[in-house]
């Protein structure tokens, strides 16, 4: 009996690309830009993984909406002049991230996609500047789905795949993406070097500490009953 195709989902800032120094960066721009006083670092970083519209509304609740696309549209702006300025410095893969997804490509039995709180835009040059453009069959992103933890990306992926929920893995940062797994009935598997505390993933099937406990968590996560 041949074995089934699984599904591999991976969250991209934070897990796969440390983009914090950028993130951070072009938020001060955006609220420099419309006069307001730029929220701490740890309140933006808790918010990393939700899409802009839904995170500048967390973050600045009290603003009107036309404050709120005015934002928006400054920390694109600014996050696209950085990542032009910058190239791949703007977002590093973390160590052991290209040397994992090397090696899962090469599984047969394996599918890796991407569902990420980023655009189109951003996604694309991230992937094209890193050189993984033909790494991921499926690329959920935040232009065409509700903001995390709605299970929209991982609905969509395992339809364009047509790999079944227990099959499926979603791996991610935040809490918003251990949530988004649980809401599509997928295994998530929460990594704790990215944006929010080991205590945010507590849905999570497994929480891994480096890359390397992430690939033996992976190389044995099928081998056994986990439904």
């Amino acid at each position: 009996m041949s074995t089934p195709l699984r599904l591999i989902l991976f969250d991209v800032d934070g897990t796969l690309v440390d983009s914090q120094a950028t993130i951070v960066a072009a938020m001060r721009a955006a609220f420099g830009a419309a006069g307001l006083e730029t929220p701490a670092r740890s309140k933006l970083m808790s918010g990393v993984g939700l899409s802009l519209p839904v995170l500048m509304k967390a973050l600045v609740p009290e603003q009107d909406e036309r404050t709120l696309d005015r934002l928006v549209a400054g920390y694109k702006e600014a996050y696209h002049d950085i990542r032009q300025s910058q190239g791949t410095a703007h977002s590093p893969l973390y160590p052991g991230a290209r040397s994992l997804l090397d090696a899962l490509f090469e599984m047969p039995d394996l599918l890796l996609g991407v569902a990420t709180g980023k655009s189109k835009r951003g996604l694309d040059a991230l992937i094209e500047a890193h050189g993984l453009e033909r790494m991921f069959v499926t690329r959920q992103v935040a232009d065409h789905h509700p903001s995390k933890p709605h299970p929209s990306m991982i609905d969509t992926a395992r339809a364009e795949t047509g790999v079944p929920a227990g099959d499926t893995l979603m791996i991610g940062d935040t809490s918003f993406d251990m949530q988004m797994a649980s809401a599509a009935g997928v295994a998530g598997i929460g990594v704790t070097w990215g944006y929010h505390d080991r205590s945010a993933l507590d849905s999570a099937r497994y929480v891994v500490e480096d890359f390397a406990q992430l690939a033996s968590v992976l190389g044995s996560f099928w081998t056994v009953d986990h439904e």
